[in-house]
């Protein structure tokens, strides 16, 4: 894992553009890449990329078995089905560490899970499960934030309630004979809990991005995206036929030069002015771990009449005195996010998800959407889940439950950065972000983190190449209000453990034996 050292420097990104618009510090870290780091790194990927050709070379000649799908004999002369040469890293460099990655678990996500253990004979091309089951994994990888992901208390007893009552799924879209009470209850109670006029709610949250976006936009609009946001975003904009231009990310001197030649030039060849444009970011970006700039934006907003578009999946219930997303982090006027997007898959321990805004802009989604005309409605239970972890939050169910879980989780998420931070890891994003990176640089280290991590009982994620850039892959932490501080100290401890465990030259030796395996 990536150290920090006297000559490496760690790059504060400060509200310096425009201090007087935040209420707080906002501090976020991220490092450059140590060039040593970043040469060692491309020279690891090289090594893999010239092995990964010589084990195609033995695979063509039939001296290796071939697991990869392939083209028959008899239709060389026909359109090619499989890309061979867009699958050679998955064949060659992701299938090395791919037990990383799908592993099968037998319990409750929640801060503590069972998971099913697998072994492979081929190297990672098939699994056989051994019928043993690893018990009590500490959950660092689930976006657990609030701890709803539970199968006892009053979300369960209520979901279970609504399913004897309504059963466990609907069998059509709302605007044919799928509009149940519930969901109707539902809206009314995410327009409240947002502090928007009014909101409808998606049985899918990918898709509550990809099926929105061509709804409000379209040829002759612009959306501005920031260059992290999430594929979901990236496809909706796709699908939506308008021009895309990407900005750098959180950097509004590229957001604000991209807005200003929008309005100088307008549109290519004809110059004519664009009919909308869409600024599109997240709250909280789930592979940094930073939180968007909201003030800053707003500010660009109103100054060049843009529309913004805020994708909350993961800050709402994350952040905010009240849980309420980043609008209520940074103390902003929920009036001024024009499209108000988010997910019930994390801090409610639900799916789907939601728009909130303005009643015109929901009652025309419900037309033009077509997660909403065509898409089956949201199951009942799912939907009584999100209602009763949503009162929780906002304490309509006459305890502090939810008070307590909020301040857990931002407890939880200070404490677990600075423990890292003082152990001299490098890790990313926010300092009141519940993602928290930890950069592991090296392809060799994402396999070994990942597996050493599960030696120890402790369930992470590790990332790297194409989710991330090549030189940055990374372990990425979810805390939970669920996590206890002694689950906590474990994992940390066990971090530790493992950097020690694999000092340099035995790493060196591991990425050798992963290349000729």
């Amino acid at each position: 894992s990536g150290l920090m050292n006297d000559s490496q420097i760690l790059k504060r990104q400060n509200a310096t553009t425009n201090p007087s618009l935040y209420q707080k510090p906002f501090v976020e870290s991220f490092e450059e890449t140590p060039l040593l780091v970043a040469v060692l790194t491309y020279m690891g990927y090289g090594i893999l990329t010239l092995f990964g050709y010589l084990r195609d070379f033995l695979r063509h000649w039939n001296i290796e078995k071939c697991h990869v799908a392939r083209e028959r004999e008899q239709q060389k002369d026909f359109v090619p089905l499989y890309q061979d040469f867009e699958n050679f890293y998955t064949r060659n460099l992701y299938m090395r560490i791919r037990d990383n990655w799908n592993r099968p678990i037998c319990s409750v996500p929640g801060a503590k899970m069972d998971v099913v253990e697998r072994v492979t004979h081929n190297y990672n091309w098939t699994f056989e499960h051994t019928g043993t089951v690893v018990k009590d994994v500490i959950n660092m990888g689930s976006y657990n934030y609030l701890g709803f992901a539970e199968n006892t208390g009053a979300c369960a007893d209520a979901a279970v309630e609504v399913t004897h009552a309504y059963g466990a799924g609907v069998g059509s879209t709302r605007c044919e004979m799928g509009n149940l009470d519930v969901h109707e209850e539902l809206e009314l109670l995410i327009a409240r809990f947002l502090g928007v006029e009014s909101s409808m709610a998606f049985g899918m949250g990918f898709a509550t991005n990809s099926m929105n976006i061509p709804a409000l936009t379209g040829k002759g609009c612009l959306i501005l995206s920031d260059e992290l946001n999430h594929a979901s975003l990236v496809l909706g904009a796709r699908l939506s036929g308008s021009t895309i231009r990407v900005f750098k990310h959180n950097n509004m001197q590229s957001l604000e030069k991209l807005l200003r030649d929008a309005i100088v030039h307008g549109q290519p060849r004809t110059h004519r002015p664009w009919k909308k444009i869409l600024i599109v970011v997240e709250g909280i970006y789930s592979m940094e771990g930073s939180i968007v700039r909201l003030p800053e934006i707003v500010a660009l907003k109103k100054r060049y009449k843009a529309y913004l578009y805020l994708d909350e999946a993961h800050s709402i219930g994350a952040l905010g005195p009240q849980g309420r997303g980043v609008v209520n982090y940074f103390g902003l006027d929920p009036k001024d996010v024009d499209i108000m997007m988010g997910t019930f898959t994390k801090s409610f321990g639900a799916a789907g998800g939601y728009i909130g805004g303005r009643k015109e802009l929901i009652d025309y989604l419900r037309c033009h959407s077509h997660s909403a005309v065509y898409a089956t409605s949201m199951s009942p239970p799912v939907a009584q889940q999100i209602i009763t972890s949503m009162k929780i939050i906002m304490g309509e169910d006459g305890t502090s439950l939810g008070a307590d879980r909020l301040r857990q989780l931002s407890e939880n998420t200070n404490y677990f950065r600075r423990k890292l931070l003082d152990m001299g890891f490098i890790i990313y994003g926010n300092d009141d972000s519940p993602v928290v990176p930890l950069m592991l640089y090296m392809p060799a280290k994402i396999g070994a983190f990942g597996r050493e991590m599960l030696k120890r009982n402790i369930g992470t994620v590790v990332v790297g190449f194409p989710a991330t850039p090549i030189i940055e892959s990374r372990a990425r932490f979810c805390v939970s209000a669920a996590h206890t501080k002694e689950m906590l100290d474990t994992v940390s401890h066990k971090v530790e453990d493992i950097r020690s465990y694999f000092p340099k030259k035995r790493v060196g030796h591991l990425k050798l034996n992963l290349l000729m395996k």
